[in-house]
């Protein structure tokens, strides 16, 4: 090759590299469609660009409420209620068998102000005009109210509170009424006690009932500056006999309650607002999506598909590991019972283990075959182990890590990297014989099994072992699936692939830098880069909210914290006061872009091991390499849950440069000074 041609070729690699950082600094522009609160929520004061729809999903522990809203053009409202129940499951009793119904506003009972209907009603043979409603506002913070006025004054105000019931199974819908005007005014709702009985051939081996029933129905007069409650409750019961006595405002006292405990541990301080309100709303929605089961507490995806059943992904790799620093008892019941389902699936012919367990644990699914099951689990559980700090849970654990380690280890191929079937996109794209995103869970599995192991004075031969196979791991690693794509110098994401794809960032999040640069570029351009995040494949439509939360904490992690805050900062405003809030969300088309609930474990966990760097190394201690922007002079996580303590950790940007990392338990401060970008090692 001649040195013209070699210059060539260097300058466009330069070209498209370039144009990845241009790209990078013309962010698109974020329209705020919602505004953050002093409360802590979030609101859309509704004046104009109508018309507008969107989604909330809502879960306790025994229901999940899914509200689709839509504001027309008049500032009109319709919502659609579909009300989830994990533990009625219909036939078959698989995934998606969890009963559920959907309730419109033409199902509710009438409401009349005055004698004037809230909606057309059909009285006495003639069709008698709804008063007009226009909705003023929504706000949301783990409870969704809608305000609307009503009457051509609008003196009248309701507010429409939804929420789920924490420990029942159950949703409520209160309606409250206040009369701002200087008179009185009569409020009526109309009785409503209505079941639905499932068919028995259809309900799985006990009967349902959906019961629908207003609480304080019957005609209220209010007087100016008053208020009227009525409310509408959906449950689910084995039989009308079985149904539960509701209190409304206790349930209402219980959601605040169990909001506010998530809100009140690890909590986020920066000065950024957005990032700190986003960071505690992924928190809510990765949190609440744990349901009590035949089978103990099982975090679920939601989305309205996805109940009473676990993922070697979602829970056993994106969601658990949060968990570890949250400290929020049903977050570690449901992690550590996730890991002892999947460890009932351990065989001594080394047969993989289900990709998924369903049906409140009384079934499987397994129909993409091995996508590396095994790696993510032993990623997940070695890291919950070490973080969570709890010596009972990591001797229990350790069982199910050493055998999904040996697992993998004889799915090595002759170049020395892991073979399975297709990866955690399930054949939706190609994956080859053999993924990068695989490899790269073991190997990171093997550096964490090794601390862990210490931990739990285990045979030095083993953990040596495990850190000479992550040492030839990640030799193989580079040697498989490093080249040259699409002129930038990073990764194949299998071994015939020629396009760009998002899984290129695993090796970021797992500590391999080599082609940090081009792969960094290759994120950033506009292959795969757009408004919605990263594309999982070049040239495509499709994404996943999943890979650009990895990537961003890989390349936090990587050091390139002025780039990776920009786009965090643009992704967070755009998840929470955008058009589609308040949460990440999981693909698109697929499913709509539904706010699947361990997505949001993987928004917080971008703070926790990027941007503040922690890598757990023991039960007790951890390396800790924050990534401050420059423009910040301090950062702070509190009320830490981790390494079986609670404790506050601060970063501190000096006059000299240098940071200053506070590490304060029991109001006792140890001080790390590191240069920027170095790493202290903490011991607790």
């Amino acid at each position: 090759m001649n040195n013209f041609i070699k210059f060539l070729i260097v300058g466009l690699i330069f070209t498209v590299q370039l144009s990845a950082y241009a790209q990078l600094s013309s962010l698109p522009v974020q329209v705020d469609r919602w505004t953050l609160q002093a409360d802590g929520s979030i609101l859309w004061k509704i004046t104009d660009r109508l018309p507008h729809a969107d989604h909330l999903e809502m879960s306790g522990e025994k229901v999940s409420l899914w509200v689709q809203y839509e504001v027309d053009g008049m500032k009109r409202l319709r919502l659609k209620r579909t009300v989830v129940f994990p533990g009625f499951r219909m036939k078959p009793n698989d995934t998606h068998s969890s009963l559920m119904q959907v309730i419109d506003d033409a199902e509710l009972p009438g409401v009349f102000i005055d004698g004037k209907p809230l909606r057309e009603e059909l009285i006495g043979g003639r069709k008698v005009k709804a008063l007009s409603e226009q909705v003023a506002a929504i706000r949301l913070n783990g409870i969704m109210e809608v305000t609307s006025k009503l009457g051509e004054k609008g003196t009248v105000l309701l507010k429409r509170i939804l929420f789920p019931s924490m420990d029942k199974a159950l949703a409520i819908e209160k309606l409250v009424f206040v009369n701002n005007g200087d008179k009185p005014v009569l409020v009526s709702m109309d009785h409503l006690d209505r079941e639905l009985r499932i068919d028995t051939t259809r309900s799985h081996k006990v009967p349902h009932s959906l019961i629908w029933n207003v609480i304080n129905e019957g005609p209220k007069t209010i007087v100016s500056g008053d208020s009227a409650v009525f409310s509408i409750t959906y449950q689910a019961a084995s039989s009308r006999s079985a149904a539960v006595q509701i209190n409304p405002k206790a349930e209402e006292i219980a959601r605040q309650t169990r909001v506010k405990g998530v809100l009140d541990k690890l909590q986020l301080i920066t000065p950024d607002p957005v990032l700190n309100s986003a960071f505690a709303f992924a928190k809510i929605r990765a949190t609440e999506s744990i349901f009590k089961t035949k089978g103990g507490y099982m975090h679920g995806p939601g989305g309205l598909s996805y109940y009473a059943a676990i993922w070697a992904n979602d829970q056993a790799e994106y969601v658990n590991p949060f968990f570890a620093f949250l400290g929020d008892d049903l977050g570690n019941q449901s992690a550590m019972n996730a890991y002892r389902m999947f460890a009932k699936y351990m065989n001594p012919d080394y047969n993989p283990i289900p990709s998924s367990i369903v049906a409140e644990g009384e079934g499987y699914w397994n129909g993409a075959g091995d996508r590396g099951d095994q790696a993510m689990i032993a990623y997940g559980a070695s890291r919950y182990a070490l973080a969570n700090g709890n010596i009972d849970s990591a001797r229990g654990l350790w069982p199910l890590i050493e055998w999904c380690l040996e697992y993998s280890k004889r799915k090595l191929n002759a170049s020395g990297v892991v073979d399975s079937k297709s990866d955690e996109l399930e054949g939706r794209f190609p994956a080859g014989t053999a993924n990068l995103s695989t490899s790269c869970l073991y190997y990171d599995a093997l550096i964490s099994a090794a601390e862990l192991g210490k931990s739990l004075g285990k045979p030095t031969s083993l953990t040596n072992g495990y850190t000479k196979q992550a040492k030839a791991l990640r030799n193989a690693i580079d040697n498989y699936f490093a080249g040259r794509v699409e002129g930038f110098e990073t990764y194949r994401y299998y071994k015939e692939n020629s396009i760009l794809r998002s899984w290129i960032c695993m090796p970021l999040t797992v500590g391999i830098y080599d082609r940090m640069k081009g792969t960094i570029a290759a994120l950033f351009s506009p292959r795969l880069f757009t408004e919605d995040g990263l594309l999982t494949q070049a040239g495509d439509k499709t994404f996943w909210d999943r890979s650009t939360l990895y990537a961003l904490r890989g390349i936090f992690a990587a050091g390139e914290t002025e780039q990776a805050m920009a786009y965090l900062q643009y992704y967070s405003k755009r998840r929470l006061l955008g058009e589609h809030v308040p949460y990440p969300v999981e693909a698109y088309p697929e499913g709509g872009q539904r706010h699947l609930s361990a997505e949001s474990g993987l928004y917080c966990r971008i703070f926790t091991e990027g941007i503040f760097g922690i890598r757990p190394l023991g039960l007790n201690s951890f390396n800790c390499s924050p990534r401050i922007p420059k423009g910040w002079k301090d950062m702070a996580m509190r009320n830490v849950h981790a390494f079986g303590t609670v404790f506050d950790l601060e970063v501190l940007r000096l006059k000299n440069g240098k940071l200053n990392i506070r590490m304060i338990k029991d109001k006792q401060v140890e001080n790390y000074l590191i240069s920027d970008g170095a790493t202290a090692y903490i011991r607790i």
